[in-house]
């Protein structure tokens, strides 16, 4: 008895969360919730990297690995923050198609890094003007409507301003700690 009891007001409770005032409610979870937790994980993953592994054992620490855009060309190298980022959404975009993200800027060191849509520019560009907020946006592209969120990426340690800031390719050169230097791009199909 009291298992058919817990039965039907767990039914209840569905019905209830799926119906509201007469109307269907949409199952699954809001874009901007979804995104907003993607984005605290790959943050939260990016930032540890940084510190822990670049920072800690890269050149200003215990030279025991070679963090470098050219990492396969050393026996010790690693992968620099942005490219275990990318390696990271490459290896997503092989097992999912519910979401895909990149890094980039609106002052990229690599070209593939710059904004290919208006929304991306748009996006890149709010969060550089707004440090702390985030942007979000639909777009179509094709076929498909899209739910777009920019975040931004911002200089954790100066292993990221030094990098930035040194490079030959970079079109800025005065990066801080604390600054965005660019943004984590979400898109979900909706």
């Amino acid at each position: 008895m009291i298992k058919k009891v817990i039965a039907t007001v767990a039914l209840a409770a569905t019905a209830a969360t799926l119906i509201g005032c007469g109307e269907e409610k949409e199952a699954g979870i809001d874009p901007k919730i979804y995104t907003d937790s993607l984005f605290a994980v790959m943050k939260a993953d990016r930032t540890n990297y940084t510190k822990l592994i670049i920072k800690r054992l890269g050149p200003a620490g215990a030279g025991a690995i070679k963090p470098d855009e050219h990492w396969k060309e050393y026996e010790n190298g690693a992968l620099l923050p942005a490219q275990m980022f990318r390696a990271g959404a490459e290896a997503v975009a092989e097992m999912t198609d519910d979401f895909t993200y990149s890094l980039q800027s609106i002052w990229p060191i690599n070209s593939q890094n710059a904004p290919k849509s208006p929304v991306e520019k748009e996006g890149l560009e709010f969060i550089s003007a707004n440090p702390g907020e985030n942007f979000y946006g639909k777009e179509t592209l094709g076929d498909v409507t899209y739910f777009t969120a920019v975040y931004p990426d911002v200089a954790v340690s100066d292993a990221c301003t030094s990098c930035h800031n040194e490079h030959k390719d970079s079109p800025r050169t005065d990066f801080k700690v604390g600054e965005v230097m660019g943004g984590v791009v979400i898109r979900v199909p909706l």
